[in-house]
């Protein structure tokens, strides 16, 4: 009796599965390539607990402040959003950006030319990249930080990003001191576009290495316009953003040093894979040399040290500069650019409190007289503008 056997098509159809599949996949250059921005379903899993911790520190902060403001006492219940209560807002011709007063902000660490320069605070430098100066503000400036924060984080490790954000945040805040004026100003946004500098560099120095860099320059470009068009709005300092950008693309090009490549095919499946993987090796160690590491090190450092002793020395590149505060701020019908020392003739009358400005006589009405000194000088300056 004969015995049917099975055509032995089985292995051989595998093999020259597999061998079609490693030839095809040889000839792709896509293997030498990864996307900028990954999708996420192929993006390397990684904890952001750092970028977390940022923004919930950030966020404890403000409402710290927004505690510490107490619009409902301080200014009489004269508030946005007074159902909040202790936490209620500002009025909106104080503080576009639904926030607290000049005066909190001061208080809170803001920076000022008179508490830097007469009476020598300078921890502010370290607290006003920590502060927002209204609710607006913050939701925009915490939502672009989670969408690079965890992108740079995912993919360059929580250290390095770390020193990054912190370093960019202590950078802004020392240019901003060479312009800054008598208004209270804050410089949160100086660590956050450190990272845009840093993801701006480790896009250029591994552009041979991604893919869709149009796109994500367009991504990069749009983020960092829309921040920066906020910086033009009162308490919020652009120069301290200017600071952080370019601290953060040296920093960028001395720390992102290696990318991560997307993952290949494990080696079993041919040596063509091995030889695609070899090659990819070799153009990632051609980024890795270490004298634009060295450059960007030094250039950052000797940019630190020549800010540090222009902070000591007291410079005030305002008065060399006298368009420079439009970098900083958008003259309009609501707030000044201009950095006159406002003071006011205060009358109290029948629980009224009448305001004049000294300088161009205008005057408002209030219908409260016992407020602080500082928030006398809030309304002043209101007053005057």
């Amino acid at each position: 009796m004969e015995v049917p056997t099975e055509p032995k098509t089985t292995q051989i159809d595998e093999i020259s599965h597999n061998l079609s599949f490693s030839t095809s996949n040889a000839g792709d250059s896509s293997w030498d390539k990864i996307s900028f921005f990954r999708h996420r379903s192929r993006q390397i899993k990684r904890d952001t607990w750092l970028v977390s911790v940022f923004v919930l520190l950030q966020i404890v902060l403000f409402a710290v402040t927004m505690g510490v403001n107490d619009c409902s006492r301080n200014s009489h219940g004269h508030c946005a959003a007074k159902l909040l209560g202790r936490f209620s807002f500002q009025p909106l011709s104080e503080n576009p950006m639904l926030g607290p007063s000049a005066s909190t902000l001061e208080h809170m660490g803001g920076l000022s030319w008179n508490t830097l320069t007469e009476n020598h605070e300078i921890w502010r430098i370290l607290t006003s990249p920590w502060l927002h100066s209204g609710l607006f503000h913050l939701f925009i400036n915490l939502g672009s930080l989670i969408f690079v924060g965890i992108y740079m984080e995912q993919q360059f490790g929580p250290l390095r990003i770390a020193v990054i954000y912190l370093l960019s945040g202590i950078m802004g805040s020392l240019f901003a001191v060479l312009f800054v004026r008598n208004i209270s100003s804050i410089s949160s946004g100086a660590a956050f576009f450190g990272l845009i500098g840093a993801m701006l560099s480790a896009l250029a120095k591994n552009w041979n290495l991604y893919t869709g860099k149009i796109s994500a320059l367009v991504i990069i470009f749009t983020i960092f316009t829309v921040n920066f068009l906020i910086g033009f709005l009162p308490f919020i300092d652009n120069f301290a953003n200017i600071g952080g950008f370019i601290s953060g693309f040296l920093l960028g090009f001395v720390l992102l040093f290696k990318p991560q490549l997307r993952q290949m095919p494990p080696s079993h499946k041919g040596k063509l894979f091995e030889d695609d993987m070899n090659r990819s090796t070799r153009l990632k160690d051609q980024f890795d040399r270490p004298v634009l590491r060295i450059i960007c090190l030094v250039v950052f450092c000797g940019m630190l040290a020549g800010v540090l002793l222009a902070v000591c020395w007291g410079v005030n590149l305002n008065r060399h500069c006298h368009w420079c505060r439009y970098v900083d701020c958008v003259p309009t019908k609501r707030w000044s650019c201009s950095d006159m020392t406002t003071s006011c003739e205060a009358m109290v009358s029948d629980a009224q409190l009448t305001l004049t400005c000294m300088a161009n006589g205008k005057f408002r009405i209030f219908p409260y007289t016992n407020i602080s000194q500082a928030r006398t000088q809030d309304l002043c300056t209101l007053v005057c503008t």
